[in-house]
This record gives structure tokens, sequence and C-alpha cells, in this order.
């Protein structure tokens, strides 16, 4: 069995050539909301600690992008800070934020099946004493089998104001990963979701440019 918080983090470390992500709004931008917001606190809330901080990194690298400031929960904390909301609060008074970005993983359905490798050959021609005639030796090798894994991983973003201490918006993204077990890919996953939040939190008004 694997470890729910290995696979998650898994998840945001590998990506394999089919993926797809849905976005949906599920809370509209209040009309009385304090928005445009100019200072951000991001906060990622997953078992695993570096798959937190690299989903805050890329939210705030692409808000700052955007014009607005940001900062990541993960550099102001350490593996052994209380994940609380007292000490969120701090936070929000140490860097004078606004408001806060909190994303928490909603669901997570795994598929897991076993993928047989694609063969490789290797032939070698050889004449021999009869016209037109060859010997062939033919050596096949067969890798082991691989663990497949198809994901469905749901995401829900919010963002409160610190005045108010309550939420002002909210959006839910679906993505969907094909990818093998013992593969290692790049982050592109994760830069995608960083900036899909970014561009709707700058599309909806909620950033300062």
């Amino acid at each position: 069995m694997i470890k729910k918080s290995t696979l998650i983090l898994s998840i945001l470390l590998v990506l394999s050539a089919c993926s797809a992500t849905q976005t949906t709004r599920v809370m509209p931008l209040a009309d009385d909301a304090d928005a445009p917001y100019s200072k951000v606190l991001v906060i990622a809330l997953f078992e695993s600690f570096d798959s937190r901080r690299y989903l805050e990194d890329d939210i705030v690298r692409e808000i700052k992008a955007r014009g607005a400031d940001a900062v990541a929960s993960t550099s102001l904390m350490n593996t052994k800070t209380p994940v609380t909301r007292e000490t969120f609060l701090a936070m929000v008074d140490a860097e004078q934020a606004d408001a806060v970005i909190v994303t928490r993983l909603v669901n997570l359905e795994t598929q897991a099946k076993m993928k047989d490798a694609s063969p490789e050959a290797t032939y070698k021609v050889s004449p021999t004493y009869y016209y037109n005639v060859f010997s062939v030796e033919l050596d096949e090798y067969v890798a082991p089998q691989n663990l497949q894994l198809k994901h469905s991983l749901v995401l829900a973003t919010e963002i409160y104001s610190a005045a108010t201490k309550e939420p002002v918006w909210g959006i839910e993204s679906t993505t969907k990963l094909t990818m093998n077990y013992d593969d290692r890919g790049d982050l592109s996953v994760v830069a995608d979701e960083a900036k899909s939040i970014a561009n709707h939190l700058a599309g909806d008004g909620l950033i300062a440019r």
C-alpha cells in the first residue's frame, strides 16, 4: 500500500504525458469584499511540508509577476512549527498581509495497474554456405512491468480577508494525471496549478496590480 502523503508528493513531483485540469468557481467574489489585495499570505495544506512549499512558492511567484506582493507560509516556518490557525494569524500580523490564500486537498482517487514494458530486440545476421541463405540470431529483452497510476486530484483554493477573517472567494480545480510510479519528471504540474490560481485571482479582481 502506498502512503497517502507519499502519493500526494509523488503527484506534485512526477508528471507523465497525460494531464488535464478543469477549474470551477464555487464562490464568486462578493460585491462588498474589500478586494483587491496588495499583499497576501499563501498557505497550502498538505501532509508533506515539501509539497506545501513547492506549490506555495510557485503561487507567490505568479502573484508577484502580476504586480501584487505575496509571501509563502513555509518560508516563515519549519517542519516542527504547528500548523494551526494561531500560527497563520501571527504570520498575517507580522507580514501585514491584507488577505490569505488557502489551498487544500479535497479529494484524491487513484487507480493502479501493472503495465507491460515494450520489448527491445537485437538481430545478428550471418551468411551461410548456401546461396542467399542467412543465419539470424534474435535476442529479445523485456523490461520489468511498470506500475501505472491514474489519479483524479481535486484542490480547493479560497481567499480570506485579513480584516474580516471570512472567505470572500473560492475555486475548485480537478486534475487528471496518468504516470508511472517509478518515473521522475518535472514540476510542471505544480507550476500549471499555481498559474491557474493566479490567473483566476487576477481575472476576478482579487489582487492589486
